[in-house]
């Protein structure tokens, strides 16, 4: 039986949605650069959303499970991927004993969360000694340049690169890496600010924009260490000692 899609609601990103195209392979490109780490190892996915990079991890790791509070979303990630175990659960609180992971993938989950020291210090928990976190988050300049308060109202606090570094540093890890997700050179600039034009103004989307959104790949976005301070997302690998 097809699981049916879950609802739009402006919290997660959902495939196979031609306009949601460009947010789903922006993350998607990140998963792909994130997925060696995960090779042959036991992973949860701390907030797996809709469940696809948890099912994309799925075909390198050993072992996935994909824990989220919804219950709604707990239930579709149960049908939609059957190789991926399903947790229902607080990630203020992991429902997983100490040292039980290879590695924790939070991609694009951490500006949600209000305790996000606390989560790290969870994270670092549930890791065994070596482990490896994964961390995606929108660079604050993204969305809410120059501001403290997020204008996603979803987000609760947006992190520059020196932020998540000291946030991750403080929670006990390693830093091994951070570095910035931002669009290759097949992608206009502006493709943004006009696809938050069409949302805001409750206007029908143009066809010519919407061919534009539906032709992104993942591979139109490039991960590297150059001037993180103005990348899109920030792509972090931190080791628990």
């Amino acid at each position: 039986m097809t699981a049916e899609p879950l609802p739009l609601t402006g919290e997660r990103t959902v495939p196979g949605i031609p306009e949601e195209n460009y947010w789903f392979r922006r993350h998607e490109a990140a998963y792909l650069a994130l997925a060696p780490h995960c090779a042959g190892a036991t992973v949860l996915e701390a907030g797996c959303g809709e469940g696809y990079g948890a099912d994309l991890l799925a075909g390198v790791a050993d072992r996935v499970v994909a824990l989220d509070y919804d219950q709604l979303t707990a239930a579709h990630v149960h049908r939609a991927y059957p190789r991926v175990g399903v947790v229902r659960g607080n990630l203020a609180t992991l429902p997983l004993a100490d040292e039980s992971v290879d590695v924790v993938a939070n991609l694009q989950v951490i500006e949600h969360l209000w305790d996000q020291h606390g989560f790290l210090v969870e994270c670092r928990r549930v890791l065994r000694p070596g482990g490896r976190l994964l961390v995606t988050t929108p660079n604050r300049i993204t969305f809410s340049p120059g501001r403290d308060t997020p204008l996603n109202p979803f987000h609760t606090r947006e992190l520059a690169p020196s932020e998540l570094d000291s946030l991750l540093r403080g929670a006990g890890f390693r830093v091994e890496s951070l570095q910035g997700l931002r669009h290759g050179p097949g992608i206009d600039a502006t493709i943004i600010d006009r696809q938050v034009e069409v949302v805001l103004g409750g206007n029908s989307w143009p066809d010519e924009l919407l061919t534009e959104i539906k032709a992104v790949t993942a591979d139109d976005f490039v991960i590297t260490e150059d001037d993180v301070d103005s990348s899109l997302d920030l792509v972090a690998v931190a080791v628990k000692p």
